[in-house]
Order: C-alpha cells, then structure tokens, then sequence
C-alpha cells in the first residue's frame, strides 16, 4: 500500500491565467526583471489548501498527521497550532558582492569564503574574494555549448576540496548534458587555473529547454545532479533515460551505492525540470521543478520516489506519485536555485522576481510561505546559505528573458532575521 503523507499545497492567487509553456522559458519572460517598485514587507499567500500526498517509494518516510477536510487559511496549516507556527521573517539586503556578472548560474562557496560562480553562455568560471568587490577568472570549461536553456550550468566543490582542489561541473554540449570533474590549481596562470575537464557522465538527454543542471553533494558524501526532461515529456517516466531526475552519483560518476533501482544512477524520477537541491539539518533532500501551465513545485524527495510529470503536475492525490509539498502558480516562482537556512527552504524565482521562503517542520511545511525582493532585483537565479548565516543570492536578468539593469548581473548577501 503506498504511503500518504501530509502535504502543504500553497495556491497563489493571480490576477489573470498562468501563461501556457515552460513557466520560465517559453519565450519572452513578461516577468523577467520588468517589475517596478519595493515589496520589502512580506506578503502571504490567498489560501492554503491540505491535501493529502501519495508516495509510491518504497523508503521509510515519517508519517505525518493526516488532515481534516480541506480548509482555507491565511497563516496557519492544519496540524500546526497559532502559538506553534513559525514567526514571519525579514529580510534585508546587506550589500552586492560582486556585479557586472554575464547571465550567472551555478555557486560554491570554497573554503574562506571565496565564491566560485559559473556563466552559463561564456563558459567561464570566476573567482570572487569574499569581501566583493573585484573577480578574476579562473577559468573557461572546455566543450561548452550555449544556447536556450543549456549551457554551463551548476557547479559543486568535493567534499575534500581543501586538499583535492577538484570542483564538478553540469554543462551542455552540442547533443547531450554532462558531468564532469576539474581540478582548480591557484599556482597556474590567471585564467587558466582550472584543468582538463574529466568526464564522469554523459548521455543526460538535451535540448533547447528543460535541461536542469543543479548539482551538490549531500550529507552521504554522494553527487545529486537535478536533470530536465529536454522538452521529450516521455523521458521523465523512462527508469532507463537519465532525463527528467534526480540522479545519485559517486565522485567517479558511478551509481551511488544503495540507490533504490539496482545499477542505476536514477534516485527519483517523474520530474519536468528540476532546479535547485537542499538538504535539512536531518538529511531530508527537497528539490524545486519548473511546472507546465499551471504548478510549480517543492518536493520532498525520497528514493524511489515518483513526481508524476507527465501524468500529473502539482498535486493530485494519486496513488503512486508524489505530491509537491508546496506549490506555486508559474507566475509567481518558476523555482529555480533553493537552500535550507534558519529553519525554512529559500526558493530563487526566475518569473516570479523573488525571494520565496518556506517553513518547515520535519517532512511538511510548517506554515504559509512568505516572499521578499519582489521585483527589486529582476530575476532569480541561485540561493545559497553561506556559513556566516547569511544568504548569497543570485540574480539573472542578462539570460536574455530578463530586462537586465546598470550593473547586472550581481550576487546579493542578505541578513535573515526572526523565523
């Protein structure tokens, strides 16, 4: 019997109809950085709507509370008491690292606080110090082909890059997406400090959309790599093709040890395009999807665990798949980067021009999501905790969707504050 779950499902109301296609890429973004004016209070969602998630994975989950009848609240999910529910938070920009950036996508922060961060159309990868201000590049990756969605894309640091100096890259080439491993000496000249790119998978399928590209490594020392369905919606439902999941990989590119379908890299599946990975301070993997028409997504992921695209999108209590634990109308998010901080998931939106934040208690959503920025900064590209406490943000108007601003593109540090 598949297990049920708890699921939070955030309804967003919008002034008009959802734009059909790829929520962030079907052509000109009217969202892409266009926004005028501040939002800096939070502003909370229309209804919160219970319904109860349907796993097919064969994993242990915890077992959350069902709930009663589908009601509608402001601020507080069944389950979850007034006095009990997380406080709102703020936050605040406390200045730009860095600008000046061509359509930015992945980010790592190495160890002393030194950021990496990649250009997906020029291939290159940069340095930047961690006080700001000046960024030199490392290096460009081999191989790269640009265009649509594809590209180099994320970026991942070994867990021992303080004496392996390797770091892992996702890009697009002419027929495929791929892995691949470098090593960044600091000695070799500027602009040539990365090495020759080792290729530790390829054949992820590509196109001009839906590529994914989100790596990182987990709690279990493992690389997750988020893929796309490249546009072929048959792929995310196919255990044999390596489009449309989430993939768990050793440092060689190897199926991790213990994934839930022998000899396969597959770790979930049912996916349209996912964006960004986090985990919770008790290993829990959440992932964002770009939605369709109507939903996008954050999940939980378990192994095994089945996401519904094509069959469904967003949530719909059907045996065998996985319901979102939050979900959004396209024009509101269009999820990309997300990271786990002070007790909440932070989602990075593209279309939407903000900054989500989700609360969460265990496996569910803990209360209302909450957003910030809308608007002030254009579009949203990767969110990421830095070990100060503090959030580095990432914006992407010059990825020819947006309406890009003097200085764009920038990194963000922000403060977070209550929660």
């Amino acid at each position: 019997m598949p297990r049920r779950t708890a699921a939070l499902l955030v309804a967003i109301a919008l002034g008009s109809a959802a734009a059909a296609g790829c929520s962030s890429a079907a052509g000109p973004d009217p969202a892409g950085g266009s926004s005028s004016g501040a939002d800096a209070a939070a502003s909370v969602p229309a209804s919160v709507l219970p319904t109860p998630a349907v796993s097919g994975s064969t994993a242990a989950v915890p077992t959350a509370p069902a709930p009663t009848a589908p009601v509608a609240t402001d601020s507080v999910p069944p389950g979850v008491s007034a006095s009990s529910a997380p406080a709102p938070a703020s936050v605040s920009v406390r200045g730009t690292v860095t600008d000046g950036l061509k359509s930015p996508w992945g980010l790592a922060v190495l160890p002393g606080g030194d950021l990496l961060v990649s250009e997906r159309d020029s291939a290159r990868i940069l340095r930047v110090p961690a006080k700001g201000g000046g960024k030199a590049v490392a290096g460009t990756v081999p191989g790269v082909t640009s265009g649509g969605e594809g590209g180099l894309l994320g970026l991942a640091l070994s867990p021992d890059f303080a004496t392996d100096h390797q770091v892992y890259a996702y890009f697009s080439t002419g027929s495929d997406n791929r892995i691949v491993r470098l090593d960044l000496d600091p000695s070799r000249p500027a602009g040539s400090r990365l090495g020759a790119p080792t290729v530790l998978l390829s054949g992820i399928p590509h196109g001009p959309r839906h590529n994914g590209g989100r790596i990182a490594f987990g709690p279990d020392g493992f690389l997750y790599a988020g893929t796309g369905d490249a546009d072929d919606r048959s792929l995310a439902q196919d255990r044999d093709s390596l489009g449309g999941k989430i993939l768990r990989l050793t440092r060689d590119g190897e199926p991790a040890p213990g994934n839930p379908f022998p000899g396969s890299p597959v770790w979930s599946l049912g996916h349209r395009n996912v964006q960004g990975l986090a985990w919770d301070p008790q290993g829990r993997l959440w992932a964002s999807e770009f939605g369709q028409d109507t939903w996008d997504e954050l999940n939980l992921i378990t192994p095994g665990g089945n996401y519904g695209w094509p069959t469904v999108e967003g949530a719909a209590g059907r045996a065998g798949f996985t319901d979102p634990v939050a979900q959004w109308h396209t024009a509101d998010a269009s999820p990309s980067g997300i990271a786990f901080a002070s007790g909440a998931v932070w989602v990075a939106a593209l279309r939407g021009t903000r900054l989500w934040r989700v609360p969460v208690d265990g496996d569910r959503a803990a209360g209302a999501p909450q957003d910030f920025l809308k608007g002030e900064y254009g579009r949203l590209r990767t969110v990421a905790a830095d070990g100060d406490g503090t959030l580095l943000l990432v914006t992407d108007n010059t990825d020819g969707r947006g309406s890009p601003r003097p200085g764009d593109d920038r990194i963000l540090r922000l403060d977070v504050n209550g929660g």
